[in-house]
């Protein structure tokens, strides 16, 4: 076996450019895969992460009646706090959050709006709810920076807000923007209005009531509570696992693109290696030599391919990937716009296993590819090959 790889070896580097040529478009597609991969984990990372930080926390309950896609069910979707979550809420682990449809009128405009009402001295999630607990003329309200832009409002603004109450009244207040936050969760800037939790049970007479209550340890052992349904972590961020799901599939046509042009280079390589090389071929098997064994060395001396490409990638792309580690791929255009958890600048994220499977997977189609054309050397005749023809 060490003879060899001895003469794999030798005879790969006497190759010399095509050799190299071979090695650095197959370590290009090795590294690219690589850095993709990469993104997508860290999209998946990060998207979590801001999920968690700025809208679901470790989970929620959720008022049975809830449907976060049909704003109809706000109306009923409210129940008094159970008494069970009593002691989280006063330790800080658990907060409430009620849901009421609202209108806001900017510059004589109407747009609708969910009314959001937040504890200010919340501290599960990155919202500036300090601010809502300033004191002013009129009614301090936060709003996202998305939202901001779209109704063109600026903090210190003063508009109307209208809402019903618990009879169905009709109900109106002037608001005043607190504060404008930025995040990389849309679904709690677009259409999102947040007030202090006190000052909208009094808007509404729904004194102690929530729509979800959102706790922040999600280790912790969740019991049932009557009239919730329990949201783990895991569930309210599955849409991000199906995104990411689908992203992969669809590179993995990319993926299969840039594998193909390197493995036909290594066919076409084999391929003419073998018909330049027919009188090495038929001396091997004059010396002794089987016919499986010469095989094995062709296809040896094309696996070695993949081999040189994964120290070339290491040489050039460890730098490159460590360097867009620490500064992220800038997406070139506003991510805001896609509707889903999407940082501006995706920080990619790699582990051992995906570039352990990204080489053997390289590996294993370098080798493949690489014995299927040297299996025509089994059937050559080593009088004819000694000759310089092949049967």
């Amino acid at each position: 076996m060490k003879t060899a790889i001895l003469l794999a070896w030798r005879n790969l580097i006497g190759a010399g450019t095509r050799t190299w040529l071979n090695v650095i478009v197959l370590s290009f597609s090795f590294l690219v895969i690589i850095w993709l991969k990469g993104i997508l984990l860290g999209w998946d990372y990060q998207a979590k992460n801001d999920m968690s930080h700025w809208e679901i926390g470790g989970g929620q309950y959720w008022h049975e009646q809830y449907d976060p896609y049909d704003p109809f069910t706000l109306a009923d979707s409210h129940a008094p706090i159970p008494e069970q979550c009593a002691g989280e809420i006063a330790g800080g682990e658990m907060t409430p959050l009620l849901l009421v449809q609202g209108t806001l009128y900017p510059q004589g405009r109407m747009q609708s709006v969910t009314i959001r009402g937040v504890d200010p001295a919340q501290q599960i999630f990155l919202l500036p709810t300090h601010q809502l607990d300033s004191a002013a003329t009129a009614l301090p309200a936060i709003i996202g920076h998305s939202m901001a832009q779209d109704m063109q409002l600026q903090e210190g603004d003063h508009l109307t807000l209208r809402w019903r109450d618990a009879a169905g009244t009709f109900d109106a207040s002037e608001i005043l923007i607190a504060g404008i936050f930025a995040s990389n969760v849309p679904a709690i800037e677009n259409g999102q209005l947040y007030l202090a939790l006190e000052r909208l049970w009094e808007m509404t007479d729904l004194e102690g009531e929530a729509t979800l209550l959102t706790y922040r340890d999600e280790e912790a052992v969740r019991t049932d509570l009557a009239g919730w349904v329990h949201k783990p972590k895991e569930e309210l961020t599955a849409s991000v696992d199906r995104l990411i799901r689908t992203k992969s599939a669809g590179q993995s046509v990319f993926y299969l693109i840039l594998l193909l042009l390197a493995m036909l280079a290594i066919f076409d390589t084999q391929i003419l290696s073998i018909f330049r090389r027919q009188k090495e071929i038929g001396t091997y098997i004059a010396l002794g030599y089987t016919r499986r064994e010469v095989v094995g060395l062709f296809t040896l001396e094309g696996a070695m391919h993949a081999l040189l490409a994964v120290l070339l990638s290491a040489v050039y792309g460890i730098p490159f990937l460590a360097w867009q580690a620490r500064v992220g791929w800038t997406i070139p255009m506003d991510a805001g716009g896609f509707g889903m958890a999407m940082a501006q600048t995706l920080y990619p994220m790699y582990s051992v296993g995906l570039v352990l499977s990204t080489m053997l997977i390289v590996l294993v189609t370098t080798t493949l590819v690489s014995y299927w054309p040297s299996r025509k050397i089994a059937k050559m005749n080593p009088t004819e090959a000694l000759r310089g023809r092949i049967q």
